[in-house]
């Protein structure tokens, strides 16, 4: 998703000509994307290297849920959840034409995310539960209705997806002590197969349309029969990888699902693209769940573990997309013109080595697993500390056009 799909019909872009009069002042909590892109970069640099410090035995484990299982759930909890509500509160404002939450009632939304990722740290999983269900429902009731109150049920589907994500992450936490009859990684699987599936979605609307408004006289072939197929199989592809059901089967169907993902991006002509960041990484990343889904095929045949095909589709995919869409919307609720310059293209080629460098030792057993993941781990939160640097004032100071927002 992008700032083209939350404009309001029949406005100019999002960026404007900068003001040579500049408004100054404080702004964090002028929009839901300002603190909560903040807040999932901020951790997005930290939780990796958190991580990976633990799994080394620099730092102390949390003490009542498994290192591994934080990172998992706190990857989708703590990151990608952040970035989805503060792109839904700003994008639920121009849909409706309603406020969403800012200043202290926006404050306090983020204030709770906090508390929950303290408690996914120190504390039991049914405070760390109530907390994780706290920030999502508080997200929820002003989305919720603001798109009732303006009769905007297109956008609905948006709080079946939350809720998706406040299931799972409960049953998440009701496992973890043995309560439920499987695994907690299980509802972290389907959380991520979620955000899979939703990019499919989005990403056939708005990717081919980015780079046709971009690259004068783009050559572009889309089927709407081939993107049917290519979600329905990928979505078969999860369901069936979540049941772990038989190896044949499931693997049969995840590298189908691979082959028309890979053909319904090769329409949108991702080549076309290799000399604007902007659009190449939002093609670089999509490829990456078509590479999911067949190291998943090799996976449910027992040629690799499982990891290698939800790192591809979690640091490659999600982490892709989401470092491409929180520059890009940044750039465009701040008044700025839609451009990358040398720290986008860093950011981009950082997450993309991440991926690589994570992969590697999963692919090639003989190659050092703990040398390439912390250097995997640097790359990543490199992206994102770059990301604080140039887009953390950006995210302070008001718009550079004086529009609100």
């Amino acid at each position: 998703m992008s700032e083209i799909e939350i404009r309001r019909p029949g406005r100019g872009a999002e960026a404007g000509p900068p003001s040579t009069d500049a408004p100054r002042g404080f702004a964090l909590l002028a929009l839901g994307f300002r603190p909560l892109y903040l807040l999932a970069a901020t951790f997005a640099a930290l939780g990796v290297p958190l991580w990976l410090a633990v799994y080394a035995g620099i730092i102390a484990a949390p003490p009542h849920v498994p290192p591994m299982l934080w990172h998992a759930h706190e990857m989708v909890y703590g990151f990608a959840i952040a970035v989805i509500a503060g792109f839904l509160f700003t994008a639920g404002q121009v849909w409706t034409g309603l406020s969403t939450p800012k200043g202290w009632p926006l404050a306090a939304i983020c204030l709770l995310w906090i508390a929950a990722r303290i408690a996914n740290w120190v504390a039991v999983p049914m405070l760390a539960m109530a907390l994780d269900a706290a920030f999502l429902i508080a997200v929820m009731l002003p989305l919720g209705s603001v798109l009732w109150r303006s009769n905007n049920t297109r956008n609905l589907f948006v709080l079946a997806i939350l809720t998706a994500f406040l299931v799972a992450s409960s049953l998440f936490h009701l496992a973890l002590p043995g309560r439920l009859p499987f695994a907690p990684m299980t509802p972290l699987h389907f959380a991520v197969f979620v955000v899979i599936i939703l990019e499919s979605v989005i990403a056939g609307r708005v990717v081919p349309m980015f780079t046709a408004n971009a690259v004068r006289g783009v050559r572009q072939w889309t089927n709407p029969q081939l993107d049917a197929l290519a979600i329905g199989a990928t979505a078969c592809a999860l369901l069936l990888v979540l049941g772990q059901a038989g190896p044949g089967v499931t693997a049969a169907t995840c590298a189908v699902a691979a082959v028309l993902q890979a053909a319904r991006l090769a329409g949108w002509n991702p080549w076309a693209t290799r000399r604007n960041p902007l659009l190449w990484i939002l093609h670089v990343s999509y490829a990456w769940i078509a590479v999911g889904l067949l190291l998943l095929a090799f996976a449910a045949v027992g040629k690799l573990p499982q990891s290698a095909g939800i790192h591809a589709l979690t640091v490659g995919s999600m982490g892709g997309l989401i470092i491409g869409m929180i520059t890009r919307t940044a750039l465009g609720h701040t008044g700025r013109t839609l451009a990358a310059g040398r720290a986008e293209t860093a950011m981009y080629l950082l997450v993309q080595a991440a991926v690589v460098l994570r992969l590697a030792p999963m692919l090639f057993p003989a190659l050092p697993w703990m040398a390439l993941s912390t250097l995997a781990a640097l790359a990543w939160s490199g992206a994102f500390v770059l990301y604080l640097v140039k887009y953390g004032p950006m995210l302070f100071a008001p718009r550079i056009d004086g529009r609100p927002g």
